[in-house]
């Protein structure tokens, strides 16, 4: 691979071998209150948003469930909640800080589950094995998002399912309101509340860089997933996409 290829960071080109470490300093940096800034930011909603793709994911008692980008744990959770010590939950993140916090997190609400710190990428899991792989709001910050995919997909067992949930287009007629919101409200919050402005307008351009709704469901195509469909979520502010492996 050249040394110059690049990738977007937001809306800055970087080399592709940076981004992952680019990546890392905004959640290094936002880890500690990464929860709070998500319901201040969303009003609340993503919880409804991640119950959604729960819902939407027909996990059963004994199912193996992978987590991927899962961070502080709000999907390994439910997950691990719906599995009853039945099945297994996997938490994983490249992000050691969150991924510390989402495995704190668990053991708090008396779940023990395996974590993994790895890159999405190149995932340390057999093929075939998994019944269910979710990422949610993390696929906008790899790097090579058709690699990713084809991990998730090659992990999973035939008849599995990957749900990805993550920021999308919205409606055209909210785009000015909500570019204003993005751009405007959104790095003050991060200021206010993480004394990090940067990290949060990084955060509200990688939205803008990721593929809309149709991209991204070719993307999941073209990765070898079947049966693709999406879900608009508060007027297409998120997706939630669902494929198949057969």
């Amino acid at each position: 691979m050249s040394d110059h290829n690049t990738t977007h960071f937001g809306y800055r080109e970087v080399a592709e071998e940076e981004k992952a470490r680019h990546v890392a300093g905004v959640f290094d940096s936002v880890a500690q209150r990464y929860d709070i800034m998500n319901d201040l930011m969303s009003g609340g909603l993503h919880r409804l948003w991640k119950a959604f793709a729960i819902a939407r994911s027909g996990v059963r008692p004994g199912w193996r469930v992978l987590d991927v980008a899962g961070g502080t744990g709000d999907l390994s959770l439910a997950f691990a909640r719906k599995l009853a010590e039945q099945g297994e939950v996997w938490l994983t993140d490249i992000n050691g800080r969150m991924l510390a916090r989402g495995r704190d997190r668990l053991c708090d609400e008396g779940f023990i589950v395996p974590v993994a710190q790895c890159d999405a990428e190149r995932l340390p899991f057999p093929a075939d094995y998994f019944d269910c792989v979710t990422v949610a709001f993390g696929l906008r910050n790899m790097t090579h998002k058709n690699f990713a995919l084809a991990e998730m997909r090659r992990v999973l067992r035939p008849g599995g399912r990957l749900l990805v949930l993550e920021f999308s287009h919205v409606w055209r007629p909210l785009a000015p309101m909500y570019d204003f919101y993005s751009f405007q409200v959104i790095p003050r919050l991060g200021q206010l509340i993480t004394q990090d402005e940067a990290s949060y307008r990084y955060l509200a351009e990688s939205i803008r860089v990721h593929p809309d709704q149709e991209a991204l469901k070719s993307l999941m195509e073209q990765a070898g997933l079947e049966r693709v469909e999406y879900f608009n979520l508060a007027l297409g502010v998120v997706a939630l996409h669902r494929g198949f492996k057969f």
